[in-house]
């Protein structure tokens, strides 16, 4: 008697298509079904693969059905893409996810615990009032600059800027006058409410000792520690510690001209938002980095003898990325090693 091996669910708000496959790959189900009778129908069947890809609610779903015993696959949209065929549809996009689960180098994504979506979503907030103030900033220097007034770069040089100009005489008008004050109030009130997040990062990194290994690491603080501890986890997850910085998008690409490997600009694959943390922290640490009696600080000179500083940064963020690999594996946390003494 045939059973279902493989069930590939294909996740929609309300409704959901599924496609069951045997074990030799024929199809023996598709249905579309709400969120809660795909628990049902999975609870009535033999222990199988349930293959979905890792999009919203995913997760959850997830480790219901792993309650049950089932074999839980997610697998990012882009590596099921290739196998959807002609005509794409719900029903073929549930294909895809089946047959996408069944290949033997797939790459697949690990179910993450309650703790990390939470964490993930704080830093998703956190990420959107911080695009929310820069794009109130962009909308103020513009209003002034209509008017003449030029402002430097930086937030900082922009709101003592500010400070003066409303100081003394400002030749605009009384609306306008009334326009800018009111953005700084809103500029203001963003600022508290991102105060809020980083001192709640602060405090979960006080407590978490995943998070406490990764704060030793020079450029990794509460807020990439947390970042890192939500949508990483372990560090089994990647082989070594270039699969994470290639997850990172921060290996360069390569191309072959006369028969000679040349590197390129990084790749920017994979989480855009840990990748903008690590080049941050990377900047922040680049300069007492580079100026230490250690091996770290050795290599940073000789890098930015030979190489624009934006490079070294890169490139240091990408050795972060692997540093931090080797301390979730080992368990201990990062020491700066001196440089050995000549002769």
């Amino acid at each position: 008697m045939n059973e279902i091996k493989v069930l590939g669910i294909d996740l929609g708000k309300d409704v959901c298509s599924v496609v069951g496959f045997d074990g030799a790959g024929k199809v023996l189900l598709r249905r579309r079904m709400r969120r809660d009778s795909i628990l049902k129908l999975a609870s009535g069947m033999p222990t199988c693969v349930m293959a979905m890809e890792a999009c919203c609610g995913a997760h959850h779903l997830g480790r219901l059905l792993r309650e049950q015993g089932h074999d839980v696959r997610l697998m990012s949209p882009e590596y099921v893409r290739p196998y959807v065929k002609a005509q794409k549809n719900d029903d073929r996009d549930a294909e895809a996810i089946a047959e996408a689960a069944t290949r033997p180098t797939m790459r697949f994504v690990d179910l993450k615990s309650d703790e990390q979506l939470d964490m993930q979503s704080l830093h998703r907030a956190r990420d959107r009032l911080v695009g929310e103030r820069t794009t109130l900033i962009n909308q103020l220097r513009a209003i002034l600059l209509e008017r003449g007034i030029v402002m430097a770069k930086g937030r900082r040089k922009l709101e003592l800027r500010l400070d003066q100009l409303f100081s003394g005489e400002v030749t605009i008008s009384r609306r306008i006058r009334l326009l800018v004050e009111d953005m700084r109030a809103q500029w203001r009130a963003l600022d508290e409410r991102i105060g809020a997040f980083d001192a709640e990062f602060v405090a979960i990194a006080r407590e978490d000792a995943a998070t406490k290994l990764l704060s030793t690491i020079p450029g990794v603080g509460p807020l990439n520690a947390t970042a890192f501890v939500a949508s990483v986890g372990r560090a089994e997850t990647f082989g070594r510690g270039r699969d994470l910085a290639a997850w990172l998008g921060l290996v360069p690409r390569q191309m072959t001209t006369g028969g000679k490997p040349r590197l390129l600009g990084i790749s920017k694959r994979g989480n855009g938002y840990l990748r903008r943390m690590l080049i941050h922290g990377a900047r922040a640490a680049l300069p007492s980095l580079a100026k230490g009696r250690t091996l770290l600080g050795e290599w940073l000179r000789g890098l930015l003898a030979r190489t624009h500083m934006n490079t070294a940064v890169v490139a240091l963020a990408a050795k972060m990325a692997r540093i931090i690999w080797a301390v979730l594996r080992s368990g201990r946390p990062f020491q700066v090693e001196a440089t050995p003494p000549a002769g």
